[in-house]
């Protein structure tokens, strides 16, 4: 597979877009929890903001877990768990132990 000659400006500019949109996506969809993320693609929201956490210390900012949190979900994130969060099933924390097992 050929892929275009882009240079790294325009890959970053590129990636963010992405980012955003996957973000905005997940926002939209409250609907899926993160249990369901975690058991069909191996990560959720919660490790999404952890990674974007972790990409601001590599670059020396700081951020706390909270402000991370809120960057993915678009508001607090004991105000999402209230409005969004379900308990979870013993299907899926099954699925989940299993997954985590592995």
């Amino acid at each position: 597979m050929s892929r275009p000659d882009i240079d790294a400006a325009t890959t970053t500019e590129l990636e963010a877009a992405a980012f955003r949109t996957l973000v905005a996506h997940l926002r939209e969809r409250s609907d899926v929890a993160n249990i369901d993320m975690m058991n069909l693609a191996g990560f959720c929201r919660n490790c999404l903001s952890r990674w974007y956490r972790e990409a601001a210390e590599a670059r020396g900012t700081e951020l706390a877990d909270p402000d991370a949190r809120e960057i993915i979900y678009g508001m607090p994130y004991k105000e999402w768990q209230a409005k969004h969060q379900k308990v979870a099933s013993p299907e899926q924390l099954s699925a989940f132990a299993a997954s985590s097992a592995a």
